[in-house]
């Protein structure tokens, strides 16, 4: 079977929501060429090798490229994707140099390509991300695994605001804790909730293919009696409340539902937001203060940045 490798060049930015339109097109995964990775400095704070080739990375920007089937719609498909890309403009994402190429591999190629760019990481004090084809032990008796099967949809796990989300998550979550992941995506912040010994995790995506793979990872982790996966429009319809609500989204969503988060969070609960590049930061900041939060910190990682924000009484 033949498959069309498309790669899109466009910038840290719009790595996320370039990712969401290939997924929603059909792909069951993407790979990230980000030249930033070839100068991480990973292995001297938690310690793992690094075997990059920088032949494999752009000079500059970032691609982003997926796999999608030879067939008769895939001119259409491609067409699609570029005009949902364009469309980002609309949120005043920057969208680089935004080139698109299009070039075919078979599917041998196709099958093992993407596994050359993704090996176990040890993204924080605890959490180690682990593909699933890999025999990993762990190095320590509290070291915690989550396993992903990057072949499935949304990534990796290793993105920085999904290791800034993560890290927030180990300050904040406390066993017993009630905890709600919109945009859930990979699942694999709930998962992360759940190891860290959450009573409960509502994990909500609107998109179906999302859903069905957070159903696969919560499963595959063995935390599908904690994690509670479904489709939902941010937290349209949800009641209850939260001891910590985590949003992995655009800047532009999180400030139109702040007010929402606030009615979710228990007094003193935590709001951690992520997906937020730089210049958006007091963006964010202002949304959440106005909605009843205070900033409790910041975190920076590249030009991303993840706010852990404390909910008033």
């Amino acid at each position: 079977m033949k498959w069309s490798e498309i790669a899109i060049h466009t910038t840290n930015e719009a790595v996320e929501p370039v990712s969401n339109i290939l997924h929603e097109a059909g792909a069951s995964g993407v790979v990230i060429e980000d030249p930033h990775d070839l100068y991480k400095e990973r292995e001297n704070v938690f310690g793992e090798i690094y075997q990059l080739n920088p032949a494999d990375y752009p000079d500059e920007g970032v691609i982003v490229k997926a796999y999608l089937p030879v067939n008769s719609f895939l001119g259409e498909t491609v067409d699609a994707i570029k005009e949902a890309i364009n469309n980002l403009l609309l949120f005043d994402i920057d969208l680089g140099r935004n080139a698109v190429s299009i070039s075919e591999v078979n599917e041998e190629e196709w099958a093992t390509a993407w596994k050359k760019y993704y090996n176990p990481v040890k993204i924080s004090e605890r959490f180690t991300i682990v593909p699933t084809w890999e025999d990993y032990a762990p190095v320590s008796s509290d070291e915690l695994i989550i396993e992903l099967d990057p072949g499935m949809a949304f990534g990796t796990g290793t993105h920085p605001t999904t290791v800034m989300c993560i890290q927030a998550l180990e300050r904040t979550v406390k066993p017993g804790d009630m905890v709600v992941d919109v945009g859930t995506g990979s699942g694999v912040l709930s998962i992360a909730a759940a190891l860290l010994q959450a009573r409960g995790v509502t994990a909500l995506d609107l998109d179906e293919v999302a859903v069905a793979s957070a159903k696969i990872n919560v499963k595959l982790n063995k935390v599908h009696d904690v994690v509670s996966v479904s489709q939902n429009n941010l937290l349209d319809g949800v009641e209850g409340s939260a001891d910590v609500v985590v949003a992995n989204i655009l800047a532009e969503v999180i400030v139109r539902f702040t007010d929402d988060v606030a009615k979710v969070v228990k007094p003193s609960g935590y709001f951690i937001a992520s997906g937020i590049i730089g210049q958006k930061k007091q963006e964010v900041k202002d949304a959440m203060i106005a909605s009843g939060f205070s900033i409790e910190e910041t975190i920076l990682m590249e030009d991303w940045v993840a706010i852990i924000a404390k909910r008033n009484h």
